[in-house]
């Protein structure tokens, strides 16, 4: 009776024209009636949650009060906001996105600044989420990339020199001061690829005495593989820096099936002392440049294509997801393309390569993606099972790849209602406590009171990604509703008005403000 008053009120309140930015003026937010996942791994539980000025005050019984704002959760799951490890979101943020494509998977923080590229310094990014407020948290690594092309310009086809490294280090330490979280490394794309594993220690080295962490893709992610992860095992025991392996694969079909090698070799270093994470996407397929599978940056070595081919992703599994110079090509396949032009695929993959790189006068940023296949489902799940991977997207909402619409409802259909590898606790866990742990976000991740009210609340049984290569856009089901620092973001498939999203800092970043 007390919560049909509440109601009513409420519902009086709205006629009168008094609702802001998609949510009631009220006083708090109480959640009945859930099922609390919390994010610790440990089993659900029946409950209620209160939400004060956008921190969760209270988690077990919760008795409603005159002004609350009441939603009955009728038995959904209620789960902390998924963490995004690896995003590329604000490519779309900085366009003018509503975040659809995160919140609808029921992501309420995303990690940007990855694969070395981070396009916006920590304080500029914390100046455009001020400037122009988000729907979603967002933190950021400094990338390493970036910081070669501030000092290294056009000249980075070779070894940093001391003093260049010098000059790293001071935009590297200035960032760290404005709250970015570490170091990001993507040490096969350029120009990291050009660089001494002495330059990344050096640079990881002043993250870590800031108390920032790595994260890194990785040397190589097929035909090197093993001693990509010995690199980064090496940065980790000469600097003492936590380290994650971004989007972990075994992406050569000669490594197929050695998954177990690989989760060895991460244990020992463990057991070591070496604090070593990874982050995975549920596909088989990645995106990425088609210049990616050719390290030597050879693109007229014609073995090497072939080999590329053969061994890293088959002609028939590569297919073009951006192709400025004849957007025609979009959606076929190498095999396609070389049918097509009546060419052998390896000699249509380079020339792929030239025409897209043929002007050196265009402003077209990215004049060519790939989305390949180089995974098999086997060695995803037994990496997704590690107690030290946690879940992300690599994805953004623009691009061709439909992890940046699905990821996340994916993991729960494949990991947990279909293959019954991960309870639903673990699952959550690896979307949210674990992934705050492992880029050393405090406050998030957890449904505990002092923690940031970021929620979702979904029906298990209907998440499910509905993004495909062919509509890599279409939305995802099961997300009922999704809130950030306690405002209502997502309700009915939609987005709401309101814009609560903030830029968040590592714990001990050096700013007087809280780190969450």
């Amino acid at each position: 009776m007390f919560r049909e008053i509440v109601n009513n009120l409420w519902l009086l309140a709205l006629l009168l024209g008094l609702q802001l930015s998609g949510e009631v003026c009220a006083e708090d937010l109480v959640i009945v009636n859930a099922l609390i996942v919390d994010g610790s791994g440990d089993p659900a539980v029946l409950g209620d949650i209160r939400v004060s000025n956008g921190k969760i005050t209270v988690v077990g019984d919760v008795n409603a009060e005159m002004g609350d704002r009441i939603v009955d959760a009728d038995g959904l799951v209620l789960a902390p906001g998924f963490i995004d490890t690896h995003s590329h979101m604000d490519i779309d943020l900085k366009s003018g996105s509503d975040a659809l494509a995160a919140l609808s998977q029921g992501i309420t923080t995303v990690i940007v600044g990855q694969d070395g590229d981070s396009s916006m310094t920590a304080a500029s990014l914390e100046a455009f989420v001020t400037a122009k407020p988000v729907s979603i948290n967002l933190a950021t690594y400094t990338g390493h990339g970036g910081l070669r092309d501030q000092v290294m310009g056009d000249d980075f086809k070779r070894t940093a020199t001391k003093d260049e490294i010098r000059k790293m280090s001071l935009l590297l330490r200035q960032d760290l001061k404005e709250g970015s979280l570490g170091l990001s490394t993507g040490l096969e794309y350029d120009p990291g690829i050009y660089s001494s594993t002495a330059e990344i220690i050096a640079l990881a080295g002043v993250a870590a005495d800031a108390g920032g962490r790595y994260i890194s893709h990785v040397r190589s992610e097929d035909r090197a593989l093993f001693e990509a992860v010995e690199e980064v095992i090496t940065i980790a025991r000469e600097t003492g820096i936590a380290v994650q392996i971004s989007h972990i694969k075994l992406a050569r079909i000669g490594l197929w099936g050695h998954a177990s090698d690989l989760l060895k070799r991460l244990d020992q270093a463990r057991r070591q002392g070496i604090d070593i994470t990874a982050d995975i996407y549920p596909y088989t397929y990645w995106q990425s440049s088609l210049t990616v599978l050719l390290p030597e940056r050879d693109f007229a070595d014609i073995e090497a294509a072939q080999y590329a081919l053969d061994e890293l992703a088959k002609p028939e599994g590569l297919t073009l997801a951006t192709f400025a110079p004849d957007p025609s090509l979009i959606g076929l396949t190498i095999a396609d393309i070389a049918r097509l032009r009546d060419q052998t695929e390896a000699v249509t993959y380079l020339q792929l390569i030239a025409e897209a790189y043929s002007d050196p006068t265009s402003l077209v940023e990215y004049p060519e993606s790939v989305i390949g296949v180089s995974m098999t489902d086997a060695d995803i799940a037994a990496l997704a099972q590690w107690p030290h991977a946690n879940l992300c997207s690599d994805g953004s909402a623009s691009g061709g790849h439909p992890r940046g619409w699905g990821a996340f409802p994916r993991a729960i259909r494949l990991f947990v209602r279909e293959s019954s590898l991960l309870t639903l606790p673990e699952m959550i866990h690896k979307m949210t406590a674990l992934s705050a742990q492992h880029v050393g976000l405090a406050g998030r991740g957890l449904i505990r009171p002092g923690y940031a009210a970021d929620l979702v609340l979904f029906d298990p049984l209907l998440m499910t990604d509905r993004s495909t290569m062919a509509d890599p856009g279409l939305m995802s089901e099961g997300v009922s509703r999704v809130w950030v620092n306690g405002q209502l973001v997502f309700a009915d498939r939609q987005v709401s008005v309101n814009r609560p999203g903030r830029f968040l800092v590592r714990p001990t970043g050096t700013k007087d403000r809280q780190a969450w």
